[in-house]
């Protein structure tokens, strides 16, 4: 068996050292542009260029280096029969969940007003959270959607779901397609995205969907910065329809520095970072699959090619 790795890290071995150790029986190779195939049965991959399927020809399924596979499935060269596998939660779910959960209470709490109040030295409380004033909505209800919810039911704030299918979740009203959305969002304040990015999502959150959300509403996206049009976030934040925003994902990442987001008030920008893979977990992952792929196994997290995850 041979695993070939392409990821653009420029210390590999970081990768490669424990890929061998948990898969002694399998030759591991990193990626040389200029070198020759090495005739791979599986490719580790971030953002592969496409010269590598144009030289590795027997390639019988490729491995997402996340969750997120837009990237990968933009690639032209891509063959339409390779099996895809995207990388299932690996330790990013509780830190997505854990992400939500800082901005949520950041402002359901008021907390910049605290701040500004310790800045000029003032003592005054202001009255409690009522958490049926700050319902929540998620969008995309797959693992990472369903750990946010979780978490945010377990502190009471009241939780509705929306997906493109049915889902049922307990504590949570869930609905489902184009049909039920205006629904949902009428029922939501916090709109938090975590979507994958298809043709589906993209621009996705635009001005009319936003002026569905109830009064003073706050925006979530950690989901792809694809799925929001950023001129009509600015206009509902300029309207008062939004609050406030906190984005972590963006169309140009790194966020170029004359970009509006970065001196909004009404906006919190973070550079990508409400979930990071965590590489022993998604070592430990990958290699599994791999072994139980080439054993005849059926391994999870293969992605549908006509959903787009």
């Amino acid at each position: 068996m041979k695993v070939v790795f392409v990821a653009g890290d420029p210390k590999p071995e970081r990768w490669t050292a424990p890929i061998r150790t948990l898969l002694p029986e399998a030759e591991v190779f990193t990626w040389d542009p200029d070198g020759p195939a090495v005739e791979a049965d599986y490719a580790i991959v971030w953002q592969p260029p496409a010269a590598l399927f144009e030289r590795e020809k027997n390639l019988k399924a490729i491995f997402n280096l996340g969750a997120g596979v837009d990237g990968l499935m933009a690639v032209s060269a891509l063959p339409p029969e390779l099996t895809v596998v995207r990388l299932e939660d690996a330790g990013m779910s509780v830190q997505m969940a854990e992400y939500v959960l800082h901005q949520l209470v950041e402002a359901s709490r008021d907390m910049n007003r605290y701040r500004e109040q310790q800045r000029q030295c003032t003592w005054k409380i202001h009255r409690p959270i009522r958490r049926n004033e700050w319902p929540v909505g998620i969008m995309g209800l797959g693992q990472i959607g369903q750990r946010v919810a979780r978490t945010l039911t377990a502190l009471d704030y009241e939780v509705n779901g929306w997906a493109r299918g049915e889902h049922s979740l307990d504590g949570v009203t869930t609905y489902a397609g184009s049909g039920q959305l205006g629904q949902f969002l009428n029922r939501t304040r916090v709109l938090v995205n975590t979507l994958p990015l298809t043709d589906a999502t993209r621009n996705l959150i635009d001005y009319p969907l936003l002026s569905q959300l109830q009064p003073g509403a706050v925006v979530i996206n950690v989901g792809r910065g694809e799925s929001l049009v950023e001129e009509d976030l600015l206009r509902a934040l300029d309207e008062g329809q939004v609050a406030r925003a906190s984005l972590d994902v963006f169309r140009e990442e790194p966020l170029p520095a004359d970009h509006p987001f970065w001196r909004h008030r009404g906006i919190t920008v973070t550079p990508h970072i409400s979930a990071r893979t965590l590489r022993e977990s998604t070592i430990e992952q990958i290699t599994g699959k791999i072994r139980d792929h080439a054993a005849g196994m059926p391994i999870s997290g293969v992605v549908d090619r006509s959903r787009g995850y």
